[in-house]
């Protein structure tokens, strides 16, 4: 994942064109996002306002990570049990 506060054409594109001309996309395992700046007007307001409507504040980003991973198998109760005591504080 690429993350820039310019708009598409900047660093993410380069990201891209790399992976690219090293044939990583040929595969499909790879997964690429690159979160810029909308290219559009946005009107004057404090950056955390501007960051969220662009979707690059921070609950978006996680957001953006979290649908990129891949899924992964949902633990039994008992799994899911016996990490709860491994994790427990001592």
């Amino acid at each position: 994942m690429t993350l820039e506060e310019g708009s598409t054409g900047g660093f993410g594109a380069l990201v891209l064109h790399l992976l690219s001309a090293r044939g990583a996309l040929d595969g499909g395992s790879v997964r690429v996002r690159t979160l810029t700046l909308p290219d559009a007007y946005q009107d004057h307001d404090t950056p955390e306002r501007m960051y969220a409507q662009a979707g690059l504040d921070a609950p978006a980003i996680v957001r953006t990570v979290r649908d990129l991973l891949p899924a992964q198998p949902r633990a039994s109760s008992r799994e899911a049990a016996v990490v709860s005591v491994a994790r427990r504080p001592r």
